[in-house]
């Protein structure tokens, strides 16, 4: 199983996605602290020369590759992931199931303008702050998708492809 969660700039809510699936962070009983959030790994950390690019986050519990990526404005780049996978599938009979979740829904105003204050604009002292404050807001909302999403991941039959719009989780 590969898990690919994607959002706008692939560096807040998809890091805290990858974070939890891969138990680097625990279930959001409390709010997390500025320095855990800051801790995970690639947040607040990727530019706009990492858009499109997936990024390996590691393997979880049962073997399965995390990854995330940056779409920006080119949303294709989940149809062209899923049609390569098919070309793979076809060609060179791959046999691995993929899952690509979209975790954008989460993203509360305060992320949104934190990053863009601060990966768009440059300006950390008025970026980091509201980043934290959207990550404290939505990290229960992002542990809920990465549990859904897992789920749907052993739920899944013959598709081998599985794309997680999760418009219910709307921030």
């Amino acid at each position: 199983m590969i898990y690919i969660y994607h959002d706008f700039g692939g560096t807040h809510s998809t890091s805290l996605a990858a974070a939890f699936h891969l138990k680097l962070l625990p279930p959001p009983t409390r709010k997390f602290t500025k320095q855990e959030i800051l801790a995970v790994p690639f947040f607040n950390k990727l530019t706009k020369q990492d858009v499109g690019k997936l990024i390996f986050h590691g393997k979880d519990d049962e073997g399965n590759a995390v990854y995330t990526v940056a779409r920006r404005r080119f949303k294709q780049i989940v149809p062209v992931i899923r049609d390569f996978y098919l070309l793979l599938e076809e060609k060179y009979h791959f046999d691995e199931k993929i899952i690509l979740s979209n975790t954008s829904p989460t993203v509360p105003l305060a992320m949104t303008l934190g990053g863009m204050f601060s990966r768009g604009l440059g300006i950390n002292v008025i970026g980091v702050p509201l980043l934290v404050k959207g990550a404290q807001q939505s990290s229960q909302s992002i542990f809920q998708l990465v549990e859904k999403t897992k789920q749907a991941a052993k739920e899944m039959s013959q598709n081998h492809v599985v794309i997680m719009d999760n418009k219910d989780f709307q921030a």
